[in-house]
């Protein structure tokens, strides 16, 4: 084994009003008293917190903003996924199940009977739309998930992810 150095330190010693938490708790009354009345100024150049007045000011996303997922679709109106199952290999937040079938089309092998993404439990990260070779999800909508009451409302379902959707540009094959 090889030589370890250990370096001792000493604590700082405390006095008994502080370790009472007493001097921090006057300390952070003092910093919320101070914002509160700041805030209260009729004058709102001079006021420090920002509150958005939503939903009559809508907020203007970034370009690069990815918001929502959606399904792309084919031609014929059918999606475009072919439950390759590399979007839910890659999620790191593992919010998205897929069960697939066999399609009745001899050219298309499978197809997702079930695809639900779990809207609450995505990290937005956008590795699912790059690890899918086929164009079939996307998270360029813009729109960010709508409030819910239930978590039940935050799964997101083939059927609405391809409402959300819309034609694919991509030709099969790969070519435009």
């Amino acid at each position: 084994m090889g030589n370890v150095t250990v370096k001792n330190v000493d604590r700082i010693k405390q006095t008994l009003w502080e370790k009472s938490y007493i001097p921090e708790i006057l300390r952070g009354l003092s910093v919320t008293t101070s914002h509160f009345f700041r805030n209260l100024n009729p004058n709102k150049e001079k006021r420090t917190i920002f509150t958005r007045e939503y939903p009559e000011v809508i907020t203007e996303y970034p370009e690069r903003y990815r918001g929502l997922h959606r399904l792309m679709l084919r031609d014929d109106g059918q999606v475009r996924c072919v439950a390759c199952m590399c979007c839910s290999t890659i999620c790191p937040a593992d919010c998205i199940h897929i069960e697939a079938g066999e399609h009745d089309d001899p050219t298309i092998e499978k197809y997702p009977t079930v695809f639900v993404i779990d809207e609450l439990r995505c990290i937005v990260c956008g590795l699912c739309v790059e690890a899918c070779p086929c164009d079939a999800i996307r998270m360029d909508s813009g729109r960010h998930i709508p409030p819910s009451l239930e978590r039940d409302e935050a799964f997101f379902d083939r059927d609405l992810l391809m409402e959300l959707g819309g034609l694919s540009e991509a030709k099969q094959g790969g070519q435009r």
